[in-house]
């Protein structure tokens, strides 16, 4: 039994240390692409959604690369860790982190871009600085885009498959997340366990829909359905 939910729990503490990590380091982001306009803006954007369009292959081989013991970021965390970055856990908490971040920051950038421009001009008006601008009077407007930023990173850590399975491999409480041990047991024609996975990845990601429904703002005029 406690192999079984092994992959469960692992991919749960993925998306969990994917979803956090994301939500600190997103944050002086958006301030920056929402609070100014300089050169080169466009092209951060392009960036951060690159992984929207990017095959899984393409920024798993890269990983691969550059995690492996010859490549510099390998040799530096090795260096400074004592551990190496390939077919770990580590390794595919940071591929998880670059692969969810369109997923974090494009619903909340979205929404504090289409609030209403008299929001900022007032607070200006009254002596408020940019950050506490952004902190104070914008976030507070987007807090059901936040939510439903959360519940995407979340969602989309558990059901990565292509970049883990090429950076971390299928090894056992190490890398084999549920999507993996999906695959796993494909491959070991254990079709009643993969099917036991693929359920409960079926139910969560119901759950999740739903979620992003309820967190939907009502209309605010009657409509027909």
């Amino acid at each position: 039994m406690e192999e079984f939910w092994n992959p469960l729990w692992l991919s749960a503490r993925l998306a969990g240390y994917t979803t956090g990590i994301l939500l600190l380091i997103s944050t002086p982001i958006i301030y920056c692409l929402c609070m100014y306009h300089f050169a080169g803006k466009k092209v951060i954007k392009a960036m951060v959604a690159l992984p929207l369009i990017l095959p899984p292959s393409v920024l798993g081989f890269y990983f691969l690369l550059a995690f492996s013991p010859a490549g510099k970021f390998g040799v530096f965390w090795q260096q400074i860790f004592d551990s190496r970055l390939a077919f770990s856990f580590h390794g595919i908490l940071i591929a998880s982190v670059v692969f969810s971040f369109p997923f974090m920051i494009n619903p909340i950038l979205s929404a504090l871009e289409n609030l209403p421009i008299s929001l900022t001009q007032a607070s200006y008006s009254l002596g408020v600085t940019k950050w506490s601008t952004f902190t104070r009077v914008l976030i507070p407007n987007v807090k059901p885009s936040i939510l439903s930023a959360i519940i995407l990173t979340f969602a989309h850590t558990i059901g990565e498959f292509g970049v883990i399975l090429m950076i971390g491999g299928n090894i056992p409480k190490e890398t084999r997340v549920a999507s993996i041990a999906i695959f796993h047991e494909l491959e070991m024609m254990n079709y009643q366990t993969a099917n036991q996975y693929a359920l409960i990845l079926l139910g969560f990601s119901f759950l999740v829909l739903l979620g992003l429904q309820l967190t939907q703002k009502n209309p605010t005029r009657p409509i027909l359905c």
